[in-house]
């Protein structure tokens, strides 16, 4: 990997530096690919990052249809993003940036977001696996997000043996950092999809997961049985309960941090 690669996603530390110092966004500047829309720099410290994979069919979302990685779009942006800014020392862009795994541009952000991965049917070909595998060692952090029940655990556990089949997916242990970085997190507690509170149950209890590299970073942050998108997509819903978007907002936060200083 060229150097410039290298720099893109170690950019995190650098900027978590920043954050701990209380240093202001408009003192940070970096070069950056051509963003969408003609851009040539960045907006801010800090871009969200999903996932973009191909997919079978898709979901209501608000009266909209979308693809399974862009489910809970763009609400859960408008509402977490915001609230991510407000908490931390970060200038948040205001929006999420939509990249496919073979897109040279995926080393540009620290933190990935893969929704739906189970209904979507997400299974990465050869060379998705490798870019993703390489962006994961150099620094770069996968959340997996809303996928519930046996058959979409096998569905993700098949896509990350590809991607690291050397390497065992565990229980996220109580100690570890992400649940103590910035909120005291309790991995007891539920995240439900909004369709979990009026037509459909939860299949399963919660389960953080993860993947580590040799140094003991985790570098994929599982949510199974857990819809922390959809808690973040109807904070401003009066149905949805306000302490599962509560929790929701912690948990992003931490990971989001976690990403950035790790």
């Amino acid at each position: 990997m060229t150097t410039k690669r290298r720099s893109r996603v170690s950019f995190g530390i650098a900027a978590a530096a920043l954050l701990a110092a209380g240093i202001t966004a408009g003192q940070v500047h970096r070069g950056a690919g051509p963003m969408p829309g003609g851009t040539s720099l960045p907006e801010a410290e800090f871009h969200m990052a999903r996932m973009v994979y191909a997919t079978r069919g898709g979901g209501g979302s608000r009266g909209f249809f979308m693809p399974w990685w862009a489910i809970d779009y763009p609400q859960a942006e408008i509402n977490f993003l915001p609230a991510l800014e407000r908490v931390t020392r970060l200038s948040v862009a205001g929006d999420s940036r939509h990249i496919e795994l073979t897109d040279e541009r995926l080393f540009d952000y620290p933190w990935l977001f893969a929704q739906q991965p189970g209904r979507g049917d997400w299974h990465p070909t050869d060379d998705e696996a490798s870019q993703l595998r390489e962006y994961l060692l150099r620094g770069g952090f996968l959340v997996v997000d809303d996928f519930h029940g046996d058959y979409e655990w096998a569905v993700v556990e098949s896509a990350l043996r590809k991607v690291f089949p050397d390497r065992p997916i565990i229980d996220i242990p109580d100690d570890d950092p992400l649940l103590h970085i910035l909120y005291e997190l309790d991995k007891r507690t539920q995240i439900p999809g909004e369709r979990h509170l009026r037509w459909q149950q939860m299949e399963g209890p919660p389960r953080w997961r993860g993947i580590y590299d040799d140094a003991g970073r985790l570098m994929v942050a599982i949510n199974f049985n857990i819809d922390m998108g959809d808690a973040w997509e109807h904070a401003d819903d009066p149905g949805y309960p306000l302490p599962m978007t509560a929790l929701a907002y912690r948990f992003g936060t931490n990971y989001v941090i976690y990403a950035m200083t790790h």
